[in-house]
This record gives C-alpha cells, sequence and structure tokens, in this order.
C-alpha cells in the first residue's frame, strides 16, 4: 500500500504567468459558485475599467489543472446580460402578468417585513418559509438564510432535492462520506464513472480520467442510461436501463465471488458479512442481471473480469443514477463493489462519491444553530407543490404556508409535480419575494422582486465535494448600483423583524468568513486570499478506510441499516424515514420500487442535465441557448417507427401527472423503451408553456427522501395538432 505524497505544496500557488492575460488586465482568483461537484479554481481577468473578461481555470490547483466548462468560461456573458435584474420591483398587475412597478430598496424591504410580520400574527411563525438551494454554493451568501429562519422560528426546510439518496446511499455502506482523494484518479489502472455524464457536468473528472489514460493506459468504464458524451469517451460502455444499476453491482459481485476476484482477507478485517453477502449473491448471476439491465451477459462478464483483475480500480460514482426510487440501494451496491474487490487498499483505487465530511468547517454560527427549535416543523423542498397547495401530509399536519423568502434557486421551473407548483404559487393569500440575478418563471409569479450579486461581485467561501479544497471567492468587482448580496437583505430583514441582535447577525460576509474559519481551526481570510486555496485531503490511510471505516464497529457494511442509521441528511425524528423503506434489501440488491414501465406507460423517461445548463442556470445566455437548440425527446428508431414519428415532429408525453409537448429528436443513443429529455430549458421554451417537471413525481426515495427525477413512467405519441 503505497501512501500519496499529502504535502502543504498543495497548497502553494504558483506565480500567473504575465504573459497569460491581457496587457491592460490583472488576474483575480477567485472559486466556481455553481452547484457542481468540482468546484473549479478560477482565473478571472479584470480590465482596467473594472470588468471582467476571460475566466480560466487555475493551472496551478491540483484538481482543477488549468480546465473548465465552456459555460463557465464564458461568464462574461452571464454578468453583462442585458435581462439582468439590477432594480427592485414590486408587482403591479395580477399575478404572473409582467406588471412591475421599480421601487426602493427600503421600500421593497419594507413590505417583505411587514408581510412576514402579518403571516407571522394570522397564521403563526410557521406560516413563512424561507426556501433556497444551491444557485450559489458559498457558503455566507447561500446558508445565512437559515439564520433569520431560526432567529424568527419559520418553518424549517428539508433540503432534499438533489443530494439525498446518493448521500444515504454512500453513507449506509461506509459510514462517512468520504473517499479516495479524487486526484488519484490520474493515477489508477481503471476507472469507473457509474452515472454521471462527466464531459458534460463535471470535466475534472474527465481531466484525470484521461491522463492516467495516457500516462499509465488506463482503462475508461462508463456506466449510464444513454449514449451521451462521456460514454463517447468510454473504453468499455455499459448503457443499463434506468433503475437497474444495482443488478449490475450485484453481477459484478457474484462473479468476483465465483471466480476467485473477491479480496476474502480484505472483506474478513474490513466488512460486516462477507459470507451472508456471497450466499445472498449466489443467484444474482449475469444471466439474472442481463434480464434485468439489458445489457448482454458478455458485457456483465467483461466488466466484472476487468474491474476483478484490475487492483487499482477508481470507482467515481455520481449523482445521477441515484435519482431513482432505489437510488439509496443502487449507490451502496456500487460502492459495495469495491469492498469485495478489496479496491481501496491501492493508490488509485476505491469508491469515491463525495468529500463533504472532510473539511469539518463549523457553519453553527452562520446558520444560527443555537436557536433552532426542533419543534418547528420541516417542509420538504422537493413538496413545495403539494405544501403551497395544502397538503396535510406535506404540511406536518399544521397551517398553511402564506408567506415566502425564496434564494438561490428557481422552484417554478426545477422542482418536481410543477402544475402543483404553479398551482400553489398562484394562491392570491401568498405572499412571495424573490431574490435573483435573472428574471426567472420564481420571479415572475413573485410579488417583490429583488436584485442579486453575482459571485465575483461578493465574499464568500467554498467547499468542494467532488474534490478536497476550501476555496475563498473574494469580491473582484464592483456589482451594478442597484444590486446587492444574499447577506444584506437577511441582514436588512432582520433589522426589520426584530432579531438583528440576535447571534450571528451584525457581521460583513468577510468577517463572517474570518469567524468560520476561526471556529474551524483554519487559517484566517488574509491567508486564504494569499494562498487561495487549503487542501483538507485526510492522509491515505483515513481516506482509504485502512484505520477501518466510519461506523462504529469499523467495518463496511453489506447490510445496511436503512432505517436508524445517521446519514449526512437524514429527516429529523418528527418526519421520520420516508418512502418504501420496508421494501429495502438486508444485502446489496435490485429493489423494484421504480416506476416500472407499463401497459399505459411503456416508456422510462429521465430528466438528464444538459451540457451547456446547469439547473436553470445559464438557460439565460445566448450562447448556451444556442448550442443546445430546443426542447427536444431523444427517442429510438425503433420506437419512433413503431408510433409514426420521424425526426423533428412534435410529440406529446405524459404521464397521470400532466403531459406535455416538445419535439422529436430521433437517435440510436437511446436504447428502445427509453426516452431522455436533457435540460433544464425553462418552462417557457416549451411549445405550451409547461416543462419537464410536469413528469416528475415528489413522492420521497427511500428512506431518508430525495427526488426521483429520473424515474418516471410515461406513455408517448405523435402530436395529432
Amino acid at each position: 500500500m503505497q501512501a500519496l505524497a499529502y504535502t502543504n505544496a498543495m497548497n502553494i500557488a504558483t506565480p500567473i504567468d504575465a504573459k497569460s492575460p491581457k496587457l491592460d488586465s490583472k488576474i483575480g482568483h477567485t472559486a466556481c459558485p455553481h452547484d457542481c461537484p468540482s468546484t473549479c479554481a478560477l482565473e478571472v481577468e479584470i480590465s482596467e475599467d473594472g470588468r471582467i473578461g476571460r475566466v480560466r481555470g487555475a493551472g496551478d490547483h491540483s484538481y482543477t489543472s488549468g480546465v473548465i466548462c465552456a459555460k463557465v468560461a464564458r461568464y462574461a456573458e452571464r454578468l453583462y446580460h442585458p435581462d439582468r435584474l439590477t432594480h427592485p420591483l414590486r408587482r403591479g398587475g395580477p399575478k404572473g402578468a409582467g406588471q412591475w412597478q421599480q421601487i426602493s430598496w427600503d421600500d421593497a424591504l419594507d413590505e417583505i417585513a411587514e408581510a412576514f410580520l402579518k403571516a407571522e400574527a394570522r397564521d403563526g411563525s410557521e406560516a413563512v418559509w424561507p426556501y433556497f438551494y444551491a444557485g450559489t454554493m458559498g457558503w455566507v451568501q447561500r446558508d445565512s438564510i437559515d439564520r433569520l429562519r431560526h432567529a424568527k422560528r419559520y418553518s424549517g426546510f428539508f433540503s432534499s432535492i438533489c443530494t439525498n439518496p446518493a448521500w444515504t446511499g454512500f453513507t449506509m455502506a461506509t459510514g462517512a462520506l468520504r473517499g479516495p482523494d479524487p486526484r488519484e484518479m490520474g493515477r489508477t489502472d481503471c476507472v469507473v464513472i457509474w452515472g454521471t455524464n462527466a464531459v458534460s457536468t463535471q470535466v475534472n473528472v474527465m481531466t484525470h480520467a484521461i491522463k492516467a489514460r495516457k500516462e499509465r493506459g488506463a482503462k475508461i468504464v462508463v456506466i449510464d442510461i444513454y449514449d451521451n458524451p462521456t460514454m463517447k469517451q468510454a473504453d468499455m460502455a455499459l448503457i443499463v436501463k434506468p433503475g437497474t444499476d444495482a443488478a449490475l453491482a450485484c453481477a459484478a459481485m457474484h462473479v468476483a465471488f465465483r471466480d476467485g476476484y473477491a479480496d476474502r482477507d480484505y472483506m474478513a478485517r474490513y466488512a460486516d458479512d462477507p459470507e451472508g453477502l456471497e450466499a445472498h449473491l449466489k443467484t444474482k448471476t449475469p444471466q439474472w442481471a442481463a434480464a434485468i439491465t439489458g445489457l448482454s451477459v458478455e458485457e456483465i462478464e467483461a466488466f466484472a473480469r476487468l474491474v476483478g483483475t484490475t487492483k487499482k480500480t477508481f470507482f467515481r460514482l455520481g449523482y445521477g443514477f441515484t435519482r431513482q426510487r432505489n437510488g439509496a440501494v443502487a449507490m451502496h451496491a456500487a460502492a459495495s463493489v469495491a469492498t469485495v474487490l478489496g479496491s481501496w487498499q491501492y493508490e488509485g483505487g476505491g469508491a469515491f462519491h463525495s468529500n463533504s465530511d472532510i473539511f469539518r468547517m463549523n457553519n453553527a454560527e452562520l446558520t444560527g444553530r443555537s436557536m433552532k427549535d426542533v419543534d418547528i416543523r420541516m417542509l420538504d423542498q422537493s413538496q413545495i407543490g403539494r405544501v403551497l397547495t395544502g397538503d396535510a401530509v406535506a404540511l406536518r399536519h399544521r397551517g398553511p404556508v402564506t408567506a415566502m423568502l425564496i434564494q438561490n434557486t428557481n422552484p417554478a421551473n426545477i422542482a418536481p409535480e410543477q402544475r402543483l407548483v404553479r398551482r400553489g404559487f398562484a394562491r392570491n393569500d401568498l405572499f412571495v419575494a424573490v431574490h435573483e440575478q435573472f428574471m426567472t418563471e420564481t420571479a415572475e409569479i413573485a410579488d417583490i422582486v429583488l436584485p442579486a450579486t453575482m459571485f465575483v461581485e461578493h465574499d464568500d467561501i467554498y467547499r468542494a465535494g467532488g474534490q478536497n479544497h476550501i476555496l475563498l471567492g473574494p469580491k473582484l468587482v464592483e456589482p451594478p448600483s442597484g444590486v446587492r448580496t444574499n447577506l444584506f437583505v437577511i441582514e436588512e430583514l432582520a433589522k426589520r423583524l426584530g432579531v438583528a441582535d440576535r447571534p450571528g447577525f451584525g457581521f460583513t460576509a468577510r468577517e463572517m468568513i474570518d469567524r468560520i474559519l476561526k471556529s474551524s481551526d483554519l487559517p484566517d481570510y488574509d491567508h486564504f486570499l494569499e494562498h487561495k486555496w487549503f487542501d483538507r485531503q485526510p492522509v491515505f490511510e483515513e481516506a482509504h478506510y485502512l484505520n477501518g471505516f466510519a461506523h462504529p464497529d469499523g467495518k463496511f457494511h453489506f447490510r445496511p441499516d436503512w432505517i436508524n442509521q445517521p446519514a449526512p441528511n437524514k429527516p429529523p425524528a418528527a418526519i421520520g424515514a420516508l418512502g418504501p423503506h420496508a421494501q429495502l434489501p438486508a444485502f446489496p440488491d435490485q429493489v423494484d420500487v421504480i416506476e416500472v414501465a407499463d401497459p399505459e406507460h411503456p416508456f422510462r423517461l429521465a430528466t438528464s442535465p444538459a451540457r451547456n445548463f446547469l439547473n436553470s442556470s445559464f438557460s439565460e445566455t445566448k450562447t448556451s441557448r444556442q448550442k443546445e437548440g430546443r426542447p427536444e425527446v431523444m427517442i429510438n428508431p425503433v420506437d419512433a417507427e413503431a408510433n409514426g414519428i420521424v425526426h423533428g415532429d412534435l410529440v406529446r408525453i405524459g404521464n397521470t401527472r400532466g403531459d406535455l409537448r416538445l419535439h422529436a429528436r430521433i437517435t440510436t443513443e437511446v436504447k428502445p423503451g427509453v426516452l431522455i429529455a436533457e435540460g433544464l430549458w425553462p418552462n417557457k421554451a416549451h411549445v405550451d408553456g409547461e416543462g419537464i417537471n410536469v413528469l416528475t413525481g415528489a413522492d420521497p426515495v427511500a428512506p431518508y427522501g430525495g427526488a426521483a427525477v429520473h424515474d418516471n413512467k410515461v406513455w408517448l405519441r405523435k402530436d395529432a395538432a
């Protein structure tokens, strides 16, 4: 077992070549703020007149390695977009009519505070629901809203929509959300990119995988549900049916036990019940898995043989394959493959999903944790449609939500069960304030709209998920004169709502960053300003769990406790376990709690991410829209012919939640029976003004919640119009 040379040299910033920027520009250093595991370190050209130019990946950052996605590279297009919001606005006509009056910041904040106080007086403090998510991943600008929530005893926010199935499944196995240094992908002999379209969504994964291929002859295996850009880079491409990843994992482990690839000595030391797992997998043959996954027996055998005979195999496990109703089970099963093979023992080996647990940053003061009342209800982010339309279960059998402040998210576009969401926002008794950069579809149906800064216009601190650094994002340029930060809005509302004297309020962003760093035993703001980032990667033995896994017994758990085990975002006891948790298996297995296709809904639909959008961000920029074209659904030629559909036809797809029209893209990149709608396009970009999330459900993924946005059974037909 050869440990990587982890040294402080990774934290020393090398000088920028003076020839790289334009002669009249300087270089600013920051971090990408968007909801992506890469959290790229950025170099931003800044002209003498204070405008940004080119944005590049930091070449001296050991994970970013000078490479970023194209949409962030052209960030100036977003920052200086002519449609950017620059003044507070008050609704002047019916909701959604687009009639706005420009008002002052003081008037806007006064009206928001007045509406919140009225809602509280009428229906109690829980009638106010601050709602936010990951439009920025900066801690101060994203999470300060929770401090106001706790100070005022507003309804809690269960942030379920994105990570829960993946995080739950991984930690059920390992006990912690960490893994091998992701830079080890460049030092491996085989990279398995499982359930993430890295070329489109995490370009740095490909940077290190391609490095391993070039320098070591490493093989790249890609497992996904369609022939996406990452699949086209693969040495071995495995296209599985949606929701069947656990079956593939089980068959690979079956072969490992059958053919002697399983590392029995390793499992005897590090795993809870390898004998029980082996017995359980006796019937999980490649033939069994082939019937479930759509792969051939030969493909499954070849995959199992490759990873079984390649000790240094790095399993890079993504989020996409967990956005099914059996997603937590799929993640747990995929991570288990690395343990059966003993891959964790080797540099360049093991399973990696997220490093979120390594950073040990203290956000207690930032979020006002000392003021949190555990008796205040927690409302599920994914079920906003049900909450706003009065569903008693979603409301925890308490009163209605009648006032909201929304920052960093666009639920009218991105949330499941869109028809419920839109109906809820249309309520005349619901007051909504939206703090945004553009007039999103959520902002369009608000009562007050506030203009927000972008990441180069404010101070913040970032921690990565898909890598290992804490990065500073200092303010680099001035915002437009009428634009304010998220922190400004929270602080000003706190004054008007009578809680500005409570813990955590009254600090600037820079002061709060320093307080977070100090309480986390990290270097201060000035150190970060000089060095730009801090490498938090644990030593090899800890990262690879060679001192034991993070469960109390020190073992990797093939037998998870699906109900009682801690997890990074476990629902509070008042909510309890979610979804059909009683059906979850004792060992890794294929569990059919997904929306299985049936005669009325013969297709499985996934809403996969597009290369030039990030959730609903960048869908407003001209270049991203031009590159993506228009909302389309990918259909296999066999299915198209059977339904009389030709390329470019308008088709209608639907299920019990609703239906919508979009254009057909006939392609062999999807298998028969599978439809892919890449996005996320604004609702109004679709033919009838309704987007793809009309079709997605908000029922929670077992056991701890999450949105199964890639798990939809639908019907398809050529539009009769």
